[in-house]
């Protein structure tokens, strides 16, 4: 693609908001649709968490925490569970590295076990080494060009992350003592500070780690600072050698999602597609019945030409493109174009529980959500677009209300059925998911045609157990108004006392459903984003000190974006 071209949908998608590609039926959403497995424990949450995706022989593997199993899939789209009962897949961070066209696999805590299988399409899975000589505690391997293998670990808000090589000529023992990599600046690094807006005044848990080469510099992420928070994210040190000494890398984290419907973009891993593409998949948080109830997400990232690591995390849970060719993550966007049409909009239900009103299923939050009284078949909930839109897709949330499952018990999942109506008097059939068998908690639904309407209304048929219950009821299209004006101007107090905090306020554009705040350390590399709603203010308090930041603050509704101008440093 020549630079007239990427210049041209650059364009194209700022003025009307909708790509070329976007009527291709190739989109995802995060979270990302998964069989998200019920924990042990019987509170009725959800759990997978900590994620890699590991390219072998053209089939993509996705491992994750909890989860009873892996997945594998063709195309990043497309997941087919396959049950494990020869992995310790209740053991938590599994790592995975092909060596010698042969998978070896680790994970946290369990047996310390390192396992391997010449092909993981087949649950036969044999212990390749048993009691590994060190503590495994969020282990990541990584092979270098020369066959070299070295091992990476640590989960603590005390110790660092740690670091040793090991030899594949004698069952990937260790060689040598293990080295200290990263170590905790939580009064530096304001995003490694816990809380939800960085502010428990202690360190957080530097954990996570995975190991990427690139040009011949070597980049350690790790995560901080703790699951159960919005604003975990992941950062980077780099180094020209596999055990240091590191540089951290002062536009960490370079992958971070703090705002939206669900939050969170940390402990992942970062990975090549089969087109060269880079992608990081990473934890995303929910983290109400249990601090472990967590979803994953998918986004892209790449290296620039200062080879700086980003992740593009803006409209990270809108619909995007799977792209099926290599890309410039730089200067491409994946995002489909499709803006949310039902936030806050009004909403009918056919009963609500105390506490759980239908409007919670409009508000773009997944901690808090909608629930009927029952369970029966015959609850529903309806959203009235307020005027006529174009709907191509919806991605529904169920929330799991006095559920009470817990692996590994077996059930009949969500059936339910979507109706669309021009009146709120006569209905169409949109969506007929009343046999469905499949147990996707996050269930994206493209329409095969879009459809014009106002009205929208989905009806229980079934529940796993429980009430009928969303967290989510996300309508995707295009509106048939007009976009919001641009963001002119945005004030920027660094505070003087601490430089790791600041507080963005701008003057609100007229129509506008919200904001997409961007930012970075270089005018020319705003990527890091926060999502907000309703509102022209924006405390950001996990930046790092003695850095310098540049900030621009784009308006967008349900009828496009809008960028806005960019700042001066602060």
């Amino acid at each position: 693609m020549n630079r007239f071209t990427i210049i041209f949908i650059l364009i194209w998608n700022c003025l009307f908001g909708i790509s070329a590609w976007s009527q291709q039926t190739n989109t995802w959403c995060n979270p990302l649709n998964l069989n998200y497995r019920f924990s042990y424990d019987g509170l009725g949450y959800r759990e997978a968490a900590d994620p890699v995706i590991h390219l072998y022989r053209n089939t993509y593997f996705l491992y994750a925490s909890k989860s009873g199993g892996y997945w594998q899939s063709s195309d990043l789209l497309n997941w087919i569970f396959r049950p494990s009962k020869t992995l310790p897949t209740e053991d938590y961070a599994p790592t995975v590295v092909t060596i010698h066209d042969t998978v070896f696999f680790m994970a946290s805590q369990g047996t310390r076990n390192i396992y391997f299988n010449t092909n993981p399409l087949q649950d036969n899975w044999q212990v390749y080494r048993k009691q590994f000589p060190l503590g495994v505690t969020d282990p990541a391997l990584f092979k270098d060009d020369d066959g070299r293998v070295y091992f990476y670990y640590g989960c603590s808000n005390v110790n660092p992350i740690m670091g040793v090589e090991l030899d594949p000529g004698k069952r990937l023992d260790t060689i040598g003592t293990p080295r200290e990599l990263i170590s905790h600046h939580f009064n530096e690094y304001g995003w490694e500070e816990p809380g939800e807006q960085h502010n428990d005044h202690k360190r957080g848990w530097n954990e996570g780690a995975w190991m990427n080469k690139y040009n011949g510099k070597y980049y350690l992420q790790y995560a901080a600072p703790g699951t159960e928070f919005k604003v975990y994210g992941d950062g980077v040190y780099v180094s020209d050698k596999p055990l240091g000494p590191f540089t951290y890398m002062p536009n960490s984290p370079f992958s971070y999602k703090p705002g939206g419907f669900i939050n969170g973009a940390g402990h992942g891993n970062t990975f090549r597609d089969k087109y060269g593409n880079y992608w990081h998949v990473a934890t995303m948080t929910i983290s109400v019945r249990h601090m472990f109830e967590r979803r994953i997400g998918l986004f892209p990232a790449f290296f620039d030409k200062d080879g700086q690591l980003h992740c593009n995390t803006a409209f990270g849970d809108y619909p995007a493109r799977m792209p099926h060719r290599k890309m410039d993550f730089e200067k491409e966007s994946l995002f489909a174009g499709w803006m949310l049409l039902s936030y806050n909009k009004p909403v009918k239900a056919s009963s609500s529980l105390a506490g759980h009103a239908a409007e919670l299923a409009v508000n773009e939050e997944v901690r808090n959500w909608w629930s009927a009284e029952t369970g029966d078949a015959g609850e529903w909930l309806q959203v009235d677009l307020q005027r006529q839109g174009t709907v191509h897709a919806l991605q529904v949330s169920f929330a799991d209300q006095d559920a009470g499952l817990k692996a590994p018990v077996t059930f009949t999942p969500y059936q339910f059925v979507i109706e669309s109506s021009a009146d709120g008097k006569h209905w169409k059939l949109l969506v007929d998911k009343s046999a469905n068998t499949a147990d996707i908690t996050h269930d994206y639904i493209v329409l095969p045609k879009a459809v014009k309407t106002r009205f929208l209304r989905i009806t229980n048929r079934r529940v796993p157990a429980g009430k009928f219950s969303l967290s989510g009821f996300r309508v995707f299209g295009k509106g048939n108004g007009a976009r919001p004006p641009a963001v002119s101007a945005v004030a920027v107090n660094r505070n003087a006392a601490d430089s790791r905090r600041a507080q963005l306020n701008w003057k609100a554009a007229a129509g506008a459903t919200g904001y997409q705040v961007y930012f970075g350390t270089d005018p020319h590399k705003l990527f890091h984003s926060v999502m907000v709603y309703g509102t022209d203010r924006l405390e950001l308090p996990g930046l790092n000190k003695g850095v310098s930041y540049y900030f621009r603050v784009d308006a967008f509704n349900e009828n496009g974006i809008t960028p806005g101008r960019k700042t001066t440093a602060h």
